[in-house]
């Protein structure tokens, strides 16, 4: 039994979700095919019908019957008309809702990611598979559809053509054998489909990293540099564009053939039976080659497709190697660090010289890297033994470097408590000195605070973020440099505005701080370093 990858599991599933709309579509392709064959042949017919019934007299022209074949030329084209209209809409309406599904359970893929394979992955190269990748994936709902337009495209044109004799047997041999060898041209195109969709993912990681960067490299006049860089990535995409475009071009040269033969043969094989006759067979066999067009386009797109969805299981097997069963029961959250006790409500100052590891500590109690074995544990059990998700609910963390989202103040709060109210927003920013700040704002707590907080200064930008963690409903929290960048005022009010907050809260402290003012709240000091723990004197 062969195993099936997390991402076919997906897609399986949301065929069968979406099969509905898929069956309307296939439905309507077919319906597309046998109109456009039928449409094309009758058309053939008629027009060399009535141009022989013209030529042989008034007589002949005026026993001829136009109406009937214009007629059924004028339904023919409606039907192929609102076939197609409904084939796309049922289609794309199929894809859309299938990404609205995939891509939500990739980015929680890419939250739920091992340390090191998260930490790998730059945020460029994470917009390429929540963007691109997915995106090539949606070829895979457009395109289900189009051997139900095949299959009737050779029934319908074979049927046709059988009026004619041998080109009915002339017809088909020409799709199938276009079919084959597009199959055979699309091994060729594989590889550079794949290195296309490689250099897009680098070109979108490398624009992501410089722009990140703009502000210094312009400081340090390295725009030039930069957009040098940028550049290399868009030729090396260029270069595997044009080598997939060339190979692209023999499914053009095929297809194209295989019209023309299939029309060229069907006409000189139903030429015994008449021009009308003739002319229908082989309008009818050149429409019947060219319907297999959409599934010539899958085949261009199989190398692209395979590597987006090589590269989005990626992210899907990083997600299953960094998940780990939640025990039953979790019991108190006090913590041994060191092989020392700390109760809940404990302050610790996280110590130790710059390089030591501090924040690397830090990051490994929220589960975000590989936290050393028999360091920490928490509620009787291993730290790094325990899933991120038992970590986070542990502890409320504010980063060193303050990362906000791109919306209002209400909205980077409400990331630690979709459910806070208004009383619970303020009480968390007066806690962190914030809120006489946020008051002064035109809209409050619905001003618009730009890009990673743009319109906030460093130390604001600081002290929102520790709000927000100050939001979180944690028994510890996790602060790393809360007030680094503040004045000596501001960060005396903030440490104590912090030790008012943990004798109401009871929640435990875990800090890291170069300032005397704020390791002065703490009970205990935590060695980065060594294994170790003391009393503060």
């Amino acid at each position: 039994m062969t195993h099936r990858s997390p991402l076919a599991g997906l897609i399986a599933a949301e065929r069968r979700a979406e099969r509905r709309r898929l069956r309307h579509a296939a439905w309507c392709a077919a319906l597309v095919a046998a109109a456009s064959v039928v449409l094309l042949g009758l058309s053939g017919w008629f027009l060399t019908a009535a141009a022989r019934a013209g030529g042989a007299g008034i007589v002949a022209a005026q026993g001829f019957n136009y109406m009937l074949p214009s007629a059924g030329i004028r339904l023919l084209a409606i039907v192929r008309t609102g076939a197609r209209y409904g084939e796309r809409l049922a289609g794309h309406a199929a894809a859309f809702g299938a990404l609205a599904r995939l891509r939500p359970a990739l980015f929680r893929a890419l939250t739920a990611m091992a340390p090191e394979a998260a930490l790998a992955l730059g945020r460029g190269e994470a917009t390429a598979r929540l963007i691109g990748d997915i995106d090539a994936v949606e070829l895979r709902f457009v395109r289900l559809s189009g051997p139900w337009g095949v299959m009737a495209a050779l029934l319908s044109g074979g049927a046709l053509t059988l009026l004619g004799g041998w080109p009915a047997a002339a017809t088909v041999a020409c799709a199938i054998g276009t079919l084959l060898l597009g199959h055979l041209l699309a091994r060729r195109l594989e590889a550079p489909g794949r290195a296309v969709q490689r250099a897009t993912g680098a070109l979108r990681e490398e624009v992501a990293m410089l722009a990140g960067a703009a502000a210094e490299l312009r400081c340090f006049g390295l725009e030039a540099w930069a957009v040098e860089r940028i550049a290399d990535a868009g030729d090396r995409l260029a270069v595997a564009q044009r080598r997939q475009a060339s190979v692209m071009a023999g499914f053009e040269w095929l297809h194209a053939a295989g019209v023309a033969l299939a029309a060229a043969s069907a006409l000189m094989l139903a030429a015994p039976r008449g021009a009308a006759v003739a002319a229908l067979a082989a309008l009818a066999a050149a429409m019947t080659v060219d319907a297999i067009a959409p599934v010539l386009r899958t085949m261009t797109e199989r190398g692209r497709l395979a590597e987006a969805e090589a590269r989005l299981d990626a992210v899907f097997d990083a997600e299953r190697s960094g998940q780990s069963s939640v025990p039953a029961s979790l019991g108190d959250a006090s913590l041994v660090i060191d092989a020392g006790r700390c109760a809940m409500g404990a302050r610790i100052a996280l110590v130790g010289p710059s390089g030591s590891g501090k924040s690397t500590l830090v990051e490994g109690l929220l589960g975000l890297r590989p936290l050393m074995p028999g360091r920490v544990a928490l509620r009787g059990q291993d730290a790094a033994t325990l899933p991120g998700e038992v970590l986070r609910a542990t502890f409320a963390w504010a980063p060193q470097d303050a990362a906000l989202i791109a919306g209002t103040v209400r909205d980077n709060l409400c990331l630690a408590d979709a459910t806070a109210d208004d009383d619970r927003l303020w009480q968390a920013l007066a806690d962190a000195g914030l809120d006489a700040v946020v008051r002064t704002l035109p809209q409050g707590l619905d001003e618009w605070l730009g890009d990673d907080g743009a319109r906030l200064s460093g130390g604001e930008r600081r002290r929102l973020s520790l709000a927000r963690a100050y939001l979180a409903r944690t028994p510890w929290l996790l602060l790393d440099e809360p007030i680094e960048g503040l004045d000596g005022d501001l960060a005396a009010q903030v440490a104590g505005r912090l030790d008012v907050r943990l004798k109401r809260t009871g929640q435990g402290l875990i800090v890291v701080s170069h300032r005397s003012v704020l390791t002065a709240l703490c009970d205990r000091q935590w060695q980065a370093g060594v294994a170790a723990r003391r009393s503060v004197a």
